[in-house]
């Protein structure tokens, strides 16, 4: 069964770009104290991500920040150099954080995990998108299977 609101984020280790390499980021340290918005991709460069979901929340960034908002997170099951390349290129820079699950651990413990194999891209994420304070999670949009409706920044803004 999927993370539901009320639920408070799994221990995990993700990892995220810097200027020396990948680094380490345990859920704890992305979500204590902070509220983040999380929104869930099942592939960097894919055309909905690339096109229509993280668009939203880069053209967004101010107002979430406005409305309290520390981090907006684009979360997918891949490498941290995709991602980060994926962020560079689509101007996410400074405004919207690219962290790898490359691993899918986050992803499977909170039951968002679906196999894309017959598409050729293995195990991914669902789309999804939520608003998480302190670690627990306050609102959450989870996608039907090839739909973008309910997960896009403009939604989301409208949560906080």
């Amino acid at each position: 069964m999927p993370i539901q609101t009320g639920d408070r984020i799994p221990a995990a280790t993700l990892f995220e770009m810097t200027a020396d390499g990948p680094r380490d980021l345990l859920t704890s340290e992305l979500f204590a104290g902070k509220t983040v918005v999380l929104f869930g991709v099942p592939g960097a460069y894919t055309p909905t991500c690339t096109h229509l979901h993280l668009p939203g929340f880069i053209k967004l960034a101010d107002r979430f920040k406005e409305r309290g908002v520390d981090d907006i997170v684009c979360f997918a099951v891949n490498d941290p150099f995709v991602m980060a390349a994926w962020g560079k290129v689509s101007g996410a820079t400074g405004k919207v954080r690219m962290v790898s699950d490359g691993n899918g651990e986050l992803t499977a413990e909170m039951g968002l995990d679906v196999d894309l194999s017959s598409a050729g891209l293995g195990v991914r994420s669902r789309r999804f998108a939520m608003v998480v304070v302190d670690g627990v999670v306050t609102s959450l949009d989870i996608e039907q299977p090839g739909k973008f409706e309910v997960s896009g920044a403009e939604i989301q803004l409208s949560k906080l």
